[in-house]
């Protein structure tokens, strides 16, 4: 198995693995080349130094490269890398039909009918190129999530023009047609034919032929007759059922000539459900014995009187009986030759009584003629058996009985019994030659120890089918039972039922997004849930780290389901950057929010008494500023905490004088209608002060420009260089800076 980071050639990066067959596993990967996702099908390790395998597996890219067709999964490329040999195939998130059905337990009509269009338009695309897929399954048909139907895995197609007879039985014996378990010729019917039983599978619940070993189920296909779908699903109308029937006959010939009149049926079925027009090609006639009428039996009496008759009217007017016997050798009709009276006719004839030597020698030379045409009779009868026994091993012709009229041209080999009054039939002789039906029991809800003993009361059999999540049924009782409870089964059958694991759902865990895209796939893999990245440029979430995920944080979802997760590519290089506002935040977390959208961080000190120590005094640029990734943004970060005393106190020489200001403030762009504080900024003492402030205050846009005239106390000898700080009330009850006014002159009074 590779490992993830694995990339083959230098473009495939291996993610995780999605699925494993019998000679190789399928994992997710990434196409730097293309940046997409892809499937990437790869040897397993034990088949690399077999060419037959290698060979099968480049002929399975091969088969399906040429095929671009929406219900087919397509091939992108094939390749080998230090030894390893993979196909690079498209990528379908999504079900298998198989466990599809297993959940459902059997599909709707409607639902059935669609899928199987949908896989019959993908096989009739195959066929078309001349391939024949030759291993149609539910294993391989996957539905997406979309609701898309493609048919993948193409590992054991042949092109049909290569005629190539197999020795082996290659696709699955449950859907392998009766020509592929005999080893013989595969061709496009033998594709419809595993459709058909899929079809089957799809409305029923099972398929129809079952046993504990290949060769059981193989030699069901070839001799036994399907039972009527309709028996497990009493609802299913009689043009689908029709259409499984004709798609699953033994006789290739007698299944549907191509892909397209099968896509007409079906579609055909969805707005005439129950209508007649499946056509099903009648069986011939194999030595069948023919029940006569009376009325017939006196007209085939009759046209042999009249035979007679026009017989002893030739001899009288012809020579020697030599003549007569000729004649007869030239009669074609047959059908009247048999019958007492003509034999009276010839023994009262005069010409028997003039000369005894004659009769002897009349007479020898019949039964000679009787010996010779009855030997020919018997070998032609040895010839026509051996042709059809020989024609019925390889598939030629059919093994069921016959529906056509017996009376046609084609039975003239059938055996014609003439009775007077047919032999009765026993009605009641009949049924009691049919199984015992039972009703299939509830078994959802029950302990398997109570499925057993229920079953088993009622002459059934059970067994187990496996554990499967739900959210009805508590864990250790059966929730779902394939055969479906109320219908009739015959005595002996078996129920497989699926004992319940639980709920199968898991919560998506919180606080992932930010984090780096490595630890969100292991907190995501630790819960049972799969991973699926996609990746996205980002101004504030740094590279490599996950931007969103799909389902969020906090949904409930089925433990094995996918989960999308966003990684962050980073911000785009001609993308400009918004500078959050940081004041008020110590220098570690202003720093860090800076540096995760991008920017550079330096820092200066001052100090203030209006931040505490080691926090943002103020930023430049300033907060709102658009800029380049990587510009600089330097911080001011207050050192000590001023003292208030020195606020007015002033230095020594220096008098306190009064101050005063006229201005008016614009409404800053980030204000969110809160609470703000207005705060004087001062220069005094060396070091910036807030010498007025003014809190509490709610502005509506009509109040904005704010005015500001106001006076305040401060040494004579501070600057006179000022501005005016706003700052807005957060959720924590602490004041956030959220813009600064331009500086200005103050008066000194």
């Amino acid at each position: 198995m590779l490992k993830e980071g694995v990339i083959l050639g230098e473009r495939y990066e291996i993610i995780s693995r999605i699925g494993s067959g019998g000679m190789a596993d399928v994992y997710k990967a990434m196409d730097h080349k293309l940046n997409r996702m892809v499937a990437v099908k790869v040897m397993k390790p034990e088949f690399r130094e077999d060419k037959t395998f290698i060979t099968k597996f480049r002929s399975e890219a091969q088969a399906a490269a040429g095929l671009s067709h929406p219900n087919v999964v397509n091939v992108f490329d094939v390749g080998d890398d230090r030894g390893v040999y993979y196909i690079v195939m498209e990528l379908v998130e999504g079900i298998t039909l198989k466990d599809y059905i297993n959940r459902k337990g059997k599909l709707s009509v409607k639902e059935a009918t669609s899928i199987a269009i949908q896989v019959s338009l993908g096989l009739e695309a195959a066929h078309n190129r001349g391939i024949v897929h030759r291993d149609v399954k539910p294993q391989n048909i996957i539905i997406s999530t979309d609701g898309k139907v493609k048919l993948s895995d193409f590992g054991i197609a042949k092109a049909t023009s290569s005629n190539t007879i197999s020795s082996n039985v290659m696709g699955s014996v449950h859907y392998s047609s009766p020509e592929q378990v005999r080893g013989g010729y595969s061709d496009y019917k033998s594709d419809i034919y595993s459709l058909g039983i899929t079809i089957y599978e799809m409305v029923t619940g099972r398929v129809p032929f079952d046993g504990d070993t290949t060769v059981a189920i193989a030699i069901k296909h070839l001799q036994e007759e399907i039972e009527a779908p309709s028996k497990y699903t009493p609802s299913l109308p009689f043009s689908l059922e029709q259409i499984i029937l004709k798609c699953t006959q033994k006789s290739p010939d007698r299944r549907y000539k191509s892909m397209g009149e099968l896509i007409d049926d079906l579609k055909h079925s969805l707005v005439d459900p129950n209508g007649n027009f499946v056509t099903l090609m009648p069986l011939s006639s194999h030595a069948q014995t023919v029940m006569v009428s009376e009325d017939e039996l006196d007209k085939i009496r009759s046209g042999s009187a009249a035979m007679a008759a026009k017989k002893a009217a030739d001899e009288q007017t012809s020579s020697p009986r030599y003549s007569k016997l000729e004649d007869d050798d030239d009669e074609d009709d047959y059908a009247s030759y048999d019958d007492e009276d003509e034999y009276d006719d010839d023994y009262e004839d005069d010409d028997y009584d003039d000369d005894e030597d004659d009769d002897d020698d009349d007479s020898g030379s019949r039964v000679e003629k009787v010996i010779t045409i009855g030997g020919f009779v018997v070998g032609g009868v040895i010839i026509c058996i051996l042709i059809y026994v020989i024609a019925q091993a390889l598939g030629f012709v059919g093994g069921g009985r016959d529906t056509s009229d017996g009376n046609s041209a084609s039975s003239a080999s059938a055996t014609v019994t003439a009775t007077a009054t047919p032999t009765p039939v026993d009605s009641n002789a009949t049924a009691n030659t049919q199984e015992e039906q039972v009703t299939v029991p509830d078994l959802r809800g029950k302990t398997e120890e109570e499925a057993q003993q229920t079953a088993n009361e009622m002459g059934l059999g059970v067994k187990s089918g496996g554990p499967e999540p739900s959210d009805s049924v508590e864990a250790g009782r059966i929730c779902r039972q394939d055969l479906q409870p109320g219908s009739q089964v015959g005595k002996n059958a078996t129920i497989t039922y699926y004992v319940s694991s639980g709920s199968g759902k898991v919560e998506i865990p919180s606080g992932l997004v930010g984090k780096p895209r490595n630890a969100v796939q292991a907190a995501l893999n630790e819960v049972g849930l799969e991973v699926s990245f996609t990746e996205d440029f980002s101004s504030d979430v740094p590279a490599d780290s996950v931007i969103a995920l799909d389902p969020g944080e906090g949904s409930t979802v089925d433990q094995g389901s996918t989960v999308t997760v966003v990684v962050s590519k980073g911000a785009e290089e001609d993308e400009e950057v918004s500078i959050p506002n940081v004041q008020g935040y110590s220098q570690e977390e202003a720093t860090s929010i800076l540096e995760d959208r991008g920017l550079v961080v330096t820092t200066t000190t001052a100090t203030s008494n209006r931040v505490a120590i080691g926090e943002v005094i103020e930023q430049s640029p300033d907060a709102g500023t658009n800029v380049a990734p990587g510009t600089t943004v330097t911080l001011v970060i207050n050192t000590e905490e001023a003292s208030a005393e020195p606020t007015t106190a002033p230095e020594e020489g220096a008098t306190n004088a009064t101050w005063s200001c006229n201005k008016s403030l614009n409404k800053p762009e980030n204000y969110q209608g809160g609470v703000i504080r207005l705060e004087v900024i001062q220069t005094v003492n060396g070091s910036e002060q807030s010498v007025w402030q003014d809190e509490g205050m709610t502005l509506d846009d009509s109040q904005w420009p704010y005015p500001i005239n106001i006076e305040w106390t401060a040494p004579s000898d501070a600057s006179a260089e000022v501005y005016i700080l706003i700052s807005e009330m957060d959720s924590t009850g602490n004041y956030q800076a959220i813009s600064k006014s331009s500086t200005f002159t103050a008066d000194q009074n």
